[in-house]
Formats: structure tokens, C-alpha cells, sequence
């Protein structure tokens, strides 16, 4: 019996060690990973400099706290801000913290302007997270049932709909900020029109507000680019990082620039572990290598060759509703609850994930190769298929 706190519905398996895209459980079974950790582990398992950089750290210095300045934290916030056009950054150790941070950032930029009860416009299948706030900015009931009273301070609008943000600005004054994602991973992987962006950037602009781009899942290069907002062209105040920066090593960043630079001071906000040697050193590596290795465009061409894969293994099949997403973050909607696909998959060597109960999500490493690509359309098509057809 384990004395692990039951809060995960976990899978009968347990995994010894990993290669490349390729992990291998304890009884010496090999899986495809397709959902690398859930969009965290972007170079892969193993991955050899990644490995040499940890255990060259691990033997110079782990931790210190931000009492003092850290070489590596630094380091990683200058190339963060570079690579984002952000003028700062705060580390924590996972995307909650980082949105966590996100949203005190929105309360503290409403409280200088004097706004007595600071609002944040959310949207309706979101998700930000477990703790108390980003659970409350959290669009999804099943997560929030049990955990009331929720935080106050947020107004819920459906995503993808311009007109509903503008109608809440007309009769909320307290309005501060418009915290979404570009892409909604746990929501189902759902995109919105470019416009729909840019349209948030204008009235972000128009009344003064902070526009915050929740990048947990979207960022670090999975759509093909940086962040998942360069592919709308906007830039935002605030965007929040974690998942796949370090690779597998805790890390979560909060990147501000625009009206949400400078805000912070002394007290306001900290973190014990955020942004220690180790963590920063593991997010510098995997930066150094996406860009040596040329990951994002290997990201923007094996998710486009996935869905096409995909759209021609299933073309007709009826009960396929969607194949959409951008890079290496796809999502396969079927017209049904298919959770039991997991477990076939699992079965037939291959690690995927069902979100928002009907849609198969694909995260594979940026390491993704051709090969890696067909064999995942040609082991998952033929169980989707049998599923539908059952």
C-alpha cells in the first residue's frame, strides 16, 4: 500500500529510465512519448548536455536563496527578456506559482491606481492552476468544486468572444487585467482567431489594463515560436512561463514589461527555491540547445506533418469532430468521452493524454522526429478508429 496521497487516478505503470523520445517501464516495456510529461520534458529523457549541465551544477552549488544574487538567474532573465521583448522577471517553481505572481501583479498595478477592489476579466474553460487564486481563475468547476469559497475578483467571459470583454468594461470599473491563454491545453486545446488577440491588446490599451498570457503550457517553443503570443503578433504585459523551461527541472517564470514593469519592490512578493542555480542552469541548457538544434522550426514542421498524418489516416471516419492546434500542441476531438483510449494507447507502447473528456491531446518532445511522427499516427489511428467504431 502507498502512502502517497491519492490525488491522481494514476496508470498501472511505473517508468525506470528514458531515451530521446522513446521511455521504458520497469518490466523493460519501451513507450512512444507523445505527451513528454505533459509539455514539460521538451528535449526529451536523457538528453546529454542536459545531463552534463545538471551534474556540473549539482557539484559547483544547488542553492542559495534569493537572499542573494544568482549568476544563472540572472543569466536566464536577461536571454528570457530578449527572447520575449519582457523587461523583467520573477522565478517560482511551477506554472501556478508563476500565475500566481501574474495576478498579484494585476491586484498591485489596480491598487496604485487607486482601484478599490481590483478585477481580472478569466475566461470559461481556462486553467491556471491549484492554488486558491489561479484555481479561481480557473475556468473549470469539476477542479473548483469542493474548494469554495473561491477568491473574489474575477470575471468569468467566454473565450474567443471580443464582445463579451467589451460588455463587461462598459459596467465594471474595477477591471485591471485580461489574463487568457493563446492556447487553452486544459480547456481542450482551443485556438481563437489572431484577431481575437489583437482585439484584447487594443482594449487592454484603450482603458489602461494589464493584458497577462498564461504561456505554462503554449510556451518555450511547443507552437513552433518562442511564445505562444508571437504567433497572434501582440505583445502582452505579463506572461507566465514553466512546463517545458526547464526541461523536467522545477522552474516557473513571471515576465512583465509595458505598465506591469517595475511594479514590484522589495517585500512584495519571493519565492524560497525560485530560480536556484540548478533550476536556471537546467532552463539555460534547454534554451542553448532549442536554439542550436533549430527546435522550433522541428516543432511548427512535425505538428504540421502530425495533423495532416492524422487528418489522412481518419478522413470519413465519422465521429472525428476536429484536428487543430499549432506545432507540437495538438488536440483530436471526438464526438464522445474517450478516456479509455488512454489506457489502449498505454497498452499499444504509446503515451498520450485525453483533456476536456473528448479530446486527445498531443505533447511530444520539440525533439519530435519524422519517424517518431508516423509511428505515433500509425499506432493512435488504428485504436481511434477501433474506439469509434465499438
Amino acid at each position: 500500500m502507498s502512502h502517497v496521497m491519492n490525488t491522481y487516478a494514476r496508470l498501472p505503470v511505473t517508468f525506470s529510465h528514458g531515451e530521446g523520445c522513446r521511455i521504458t517501464d520497469t518490466d523493460g516495456k519501451e513507450y512512444l512519448d507523445a505527451l513528454s510529461g505533459i509539455a514539460v520534458s521538451t528535449l526529451g529523457h536523457a538528453h546529454p548536455r542536459l545531463v552534463a549541465a545538471i551534474a556540473a551544477q549539482a557539484g559547483r552549488m544547488l542553492h542559495t536563496s534569493n537572499l542573494y544574487r544568482i549568476a544563472e538567474q540572472e543569466q536566464l532573465a536577461d536571454k528570457l527578456c530578449a527572447l520575449s521583448g519582457m523587461a523583467e522577471v520573477f522565478f517560482g517553481n511551477s506554472g501556478a506559482e508563476a500565475n500566481e505572481a501574474a495576478i498579484k501583479l494585476a491586484r498591485f498595478y489596480g491598487h496604485k491606481k487607486n482601484v478599490e477592489l481590483p478585477t481580472v476579466i478569466v475566461m470559461e474553460k481556462a486553467f491556471h492552476g491549484r492554488t486558491m487564486a489561479t484555481l479561481s481563475a480557473t475556468g473549470n468547476r469539476k477542479a473548483q468544486a469542493g474548494f469554495e469559497p473561491l477568491v473574489s475578483g474575477f470575471v468569468r467571459v467566454p473565450y474567443g468572444d471580443i464582445e463579451a470583454i467589451k460588455a463587461v468594461a462598459e459596467h465594471n470599473k474595477n477591471i485591471v487585467a485580461v489574463m487568457l491563454e493563446i492556447i487553452q491545453g486544459e480547456g481542450g486545446i482551443h485556438l481563437a482567431d489572431p484577431a481575437y488577440y489583437r482585439g484584447i491588446r487594443e482594449l487592454c490599451d484603450a482603458h489602461d489594463w494589464l493584458m497577462i498570457c498564461d504561456e505554462v503550457q503554449c510556451g518555450m517553443g511547443r507552437t513552433g515560436k518562442w511564445f505562444g503570443y508571437q504567433q497572434a503578433g501582440i505583445q502582452p504585459d505579463i506572461a507566465t512561463l514553466a512546463k517545458g523551461l526547464g526541461s523536467g527541472v522545477p522552474i516557473g517564470a513571471c515576465m512583465a514589461g509595458g505598465k506591469a514593469a517595475g511594479l514590484f519592490g522589495p517585500g512584495n512578493h519571493g519565492s524560497t527555491f525560485g530560480g536556484n542555480p540548478l533550476a536556471a542552469k537546467a532552463a539555460l541548457t534547454t534554451i542553448d540547445v532549442m536554439e542550436q538544434d533549430g527546435l522550433l522550426a522541428n516543432a511548427a514542421q512535425m505538428g504540421a506533418l502530425i495533423r495532416q498524418l492524422f487528418g489522412e489516416a481518419l478522413a470519413g471516419v465519422k465521429g472525428v469532430v476536429d484536428i487543430r492546434g499549432h506545432g507540437l500542441m495538438i488536440g483530436l476531438e471526438l464526438d464522445r468521452p474517450c478516456g479509455a483510449l488512454v489506457g489502449k494507447a498505454l497498452e499499444a507502447g504509446l503515451l498520450i493524454n485525453v483533456t476536456a473528456e473528448c479530446v486527445i491531446r498531443f505533447l511530444p518532445p520539440l525533439i519530435f522526429s519524422e519517424r517518431d511522427a508516423r509511428e505515433l499516427v500509425e499506432r493512435c489511428a488504428p485504436l481511434i478508429k477501433e474506439f469509434l467504431a465499438a
